[in-house]
């Protein structure tokens, strides 16, 4: 050892050295370093004494006069001193026998700590403190680390003594202390940054995903799980002196009880989640009750906390003791259900197996029956990071469980869909077969009564009679066109047709409404427009005239404009610009972003000043959308509305021929003859009336598709007129028989027509696939049906 000359040197070596003499036990022993030794890390423990001060708050000075100190050697490596609010004091010596300086690092007790204070004595009695301990702010630590670390630096052939003050506010104090190199404690640390951040991840990626799940499905399960993680984090977070580094390192009340309070939030969720994963109210009563009682009593605990600070020394042995209880009822409800169901989830099971593990490995480690390593160390983290990835396990079968129960209900409920649907297109197949069948007799006689008449008040109800048949006709449209258009249905024919002359057509009709109602019609048709066009002659009509029908429907006074313009494209194709403006009530701002829903009107109030069923514009627009055009919208409200509706046609080339068709006018089939096999006497009246004007044409009548057979089967025909819906044999199974022969071979192709009331788009494709060659719908345009009996028979 240096000498020193100086004399009160060597006087207060000489009192220190009685003292340690007159106070301190003959076992004291010393850590000695010498040059044979290279020293990593090592426990002091052996080298180390303890005294419980109690509540006797002294200085250092104190404890080196009072000659009344018990220090008592620390049995085990890792000591650990309980749940204490206690003043704890350590000391032990240290002698360098070597010639270089040596520079260590003391790493005493965890993180948790409130208050280490660290004070070296050297050789010449001089004092040097350290202070750590996260109840003082971080910046104030001497050295600036979660841990409770301190530096030792011993001069060549010197003894240092150290002593060592540990206070906390009721928490567990570990009495450990060791010793290690820098280069021992860089490598412990970023092993350690290495591991705890693959755990906090396991974590933080557990309570982010499963919080979505919750979101997502809006099962509680998943927000308990994902808040236990959560909370179980910030426990271990606090524990590893994290939360008071980076989250409050000015200390405080947050950072003092941030363990406790991570501890009974994580009781809580777990407990909860727990409750519900494993929905025990179905099996015990009594065991459900006792989770209630443990999250009265864990609350009690958070609210003493803010009560009274005192409160802090008595909880953590009681969130501790709040915490078993709760692994022992978890254990329970997993028994009881086992012995109700024989069945149990095992992802749930080894996950709270692999908690109690780490529980008791800590409880060990605690009492000196495990040794001290990085695995003892950390066994609680072990424990708590397999518990949460075989939960999370056990919650991806959940998740599994619920998407099974889901996609058994939805597939129940397209079940039930498809059920409704079939039941739906039988309604509306039903009711338009109904509908359509008196309309068939009324729109054919007033035409009839109309031509054959010169009495012009009879003309006049005749036409009454003949435009509320086809208002009626519309609306059942209108009606089945919502249906296709909800199950996808609705789509396009494509055939030629002269658009001028369909135009002209409606337009005559729409004319005689408005001179009806005393309102202007003023019509401007390009003459740009192209004489063939191929599309859908029947949807361009229909869209048009519910246009139109709206347009002269909510004009009261003044006028309406229909223009039509045509823009040629390339490869063949023309753009017809339709216009459609008039002075009418005009819809409201508010309105005009819905007004192309279904079921909507411009006003919609008890007194129906204007009547319809709001599906016009809806169909409008969808059927705008199948041509890939557009419709627009402007109005302003008590001035009037223009619609404008654009859609692409191809043009048809025509060429001059001579068609070798007769005049339509004479209607004659040159002895054709026809079997028309229909049911209803009305439609078999309209027939006769139809084909009665037409020149060498036979028509014979059956009543149903076993009747026409027989008929077939002894009378030769050229065509045949085919309901439907008929008793004893309907139309489809008539023609399935006719095209296997049942009605002679010289029957199995005869050219067989659809004229059924039912309009429906699985209708018509089904009458294709079973044979038949043309379809029609009721009521019966007669230009048409003999148009279609000339093409397949003469």
């Amino acid at each position: 050892m240096k000498q020193k000359n100086e004399a009160p040197s060597f006087v207060r070596s000489c009192v220190l050295f009685l003292l340690l003499l007159v106070f301190y036990n003959p076992l004291w022993s010393q850590f000695v370093i010498n040059d044979n030794q290279k020293i990593d890390e090592i426990s002091l423990h052996p080298y180390a004494k303890i005294a419980n001060l109690e509540q006797e708050d002294r200085s250092l000075h104190q404890i080196l006069k009072d000659g009344k100190i018990v220090f008592e050697i620390l049995p085990i490596e890792n000591t650990d001193l309980g749940f204490t609010s206690n003043h704890y004091w350590l000391t032990f010596q240290i002698k360098n026998e070597t010639s270089k300086i040596q520079t260590f690092y003391l790493e005493a007790c965890r993180p948790i700590v409130d208050y280490a204070t660290f004070y070296t004595i050297d050789q010449e009695q001089k004092i040097n403190k350290q202070v750590s301990g996260d109840a003082i702010p971080f910046k104030e630590r001497s050295i600036q680390n979660r841990k409770i670390l301190f530096k030792i630096e011993l001069p060549p052939n010197e003894l240092q003594t150290y002593y060592l003050h540990l206070k906390s506010d009721g928490e567990v104090i570990n009495a450990g202390i060791m010793l290690r190199s820098m280069d021992n404690l860089m490598q412990t640390m970023s092993f350690e940054q290495v591991i705890f951040g693959i755990f906090y991840g396991i974590l933080l990626i557990a309570a982010i995903i499963y919080m979505f799940f919750f979101f997502a499905m809006k099962e509680r399960s998943f927000l308990y799980y994902s808040l236990y993680v959560v909370f179980i984090g910030a426990l271990q977070f606090s524990l590893d002196g994290y939360f008071y580094q980076l989250i409050t390192p000015n200390s405080g009340w947050l950072c003092l009880n941030a363990v406790i309070l991570s501890a009974c939030l994580a009781n809580f969720f777990l407990g909860r989640y727990a409750q519900v994963f494993l929905q025990i109210k179905k099996y015990s009563e009594f065991i459900n009750g006792a989770f209630y009682i443990i999250f009265i009593l864990d609350f009690a605990l958070l609210l003493s906390l803010i009560v009274s600070p005192k409160a802090l020394e008595i909880s953590y042995p009681l969130a501790n003791a709040l915490g078993l209880i709760l692994l022992i009822l978890i254990i329970a409800s997993v028994v009881v259900i086992y012995n109700k169901t024989k069945k149990i989830d095992r992802f749930f099971v080894f996950g709270i197996l692999f908690l109690i593990i780490g529980f008791i490995m800590f409880i060990l480690k605690n009492f000196g029956v495990l040794p001290v390593n990085f695995t003892t160390e950390n066994g609680s983290k072990l424990g708590t990071g397999m518990e949460v990835i075989f939960l999370s396990l056990s919650m991806a079968n959940l998740i599994r469980k619920m998407r099974d129960e889901r996609e058994e209900f939805q597939q129940d409920a397209l079940q039930k869909s498809e059920e409704m649907n079939e039941m739906k297109s039988y309604f509306l197949s039903n009711i338009s077969h109904e509908l359509r069948t008196p309309l068939n007799a009324i729109l054919n006689l007033s035409k009839e009564i109309s031509k054959d008449t010169a009495d012009d008040a009879i003309q006049k109800n005749s036409n009454l009679i003949k435009d509320s048949s086809y208002s009626l006709l519309s609306s059942i449209n209108d009606i089945l066109d919502f249906s296709k258009i909800e199950k996808g249905e609705l789509k396009l024919d494509s055939e030629e047709f002269n658009p001028k002359q369909m135009i002209e057509h409606l337009v005559k009709n729409m004319a005689y409404r408005a001179k009806n109602k005393g309102l202007g019609f003023n019509i401007d048709i390009s003459d740009e427009l192209p004489e063939m066009i191929l599309g859908d002659k029947m949807r361009l009509s229909q869209m048009l005239n519910n246009v139109l029908s709206n347009a002269l429907k909510f004009t009261t006074h003044g006028f309406v404009t229909f223009k039509v313009e045509c823009k040629p494209l390339k490869n063949g194709k023309v753009e017809l610009f339709f216009s459609i403006a008039d002075t009418g009530t005009g819809i409201p701002k508010e309105k005009m972003n819905s007004i192309f829903e279904s079921f909507t009107q411009e006003n919609i109030n008890n007194k129906r000043k204007f009547g319809g069923l709001g599906l016009g514009l809806y169909i409008v627009k969808n059927l705008a959308d199948l041509h890939e055009g557009k419709v627009e919208m402007q109005s302003i409200l008590d001035q009037g509305t223009v619609c404008r509706i654009t859609l692409p046609y191809t043009v048809v080339a025509v060429e001059k021929k001579i068609v070798s068709q007769p005049e339509m006018i004479d209607f004659d089939l040159n002895g054709k003859k026809i079997l028309v096999v229909e049911d209803n006497a009305m439609n078999q009246m309209v027939i006769k009336m139809i084909t009665k004007k037409w020149l060498n044409t036979e028509v014979v009548f059956a009543n149903n598709g076993l009747e026409g057979i027989t008929i077939l089967q002894e009378k030769s025909f050229d065509i045949i007129l085919m309901d439907l819906q008929m008793p004893v044999m309907d139309g489809y199974e008539a023609t399935i028989a006719i095209r296997k022969g049942d009605a002679g071979e010289k029957n199995k192709n005869i050219p067989i027509i659809a004229l059924t009331a039912d309009v429906m788009e699985t209708t018509k494709e089904r009458v294709m696939e079973i044979g038949m060659n043309k379809y029609m719908t009721k009521p019966v345009d007669k230009e048409a049906l003999f148009k279609n009996i000339f093409e397949l028979v003469v």
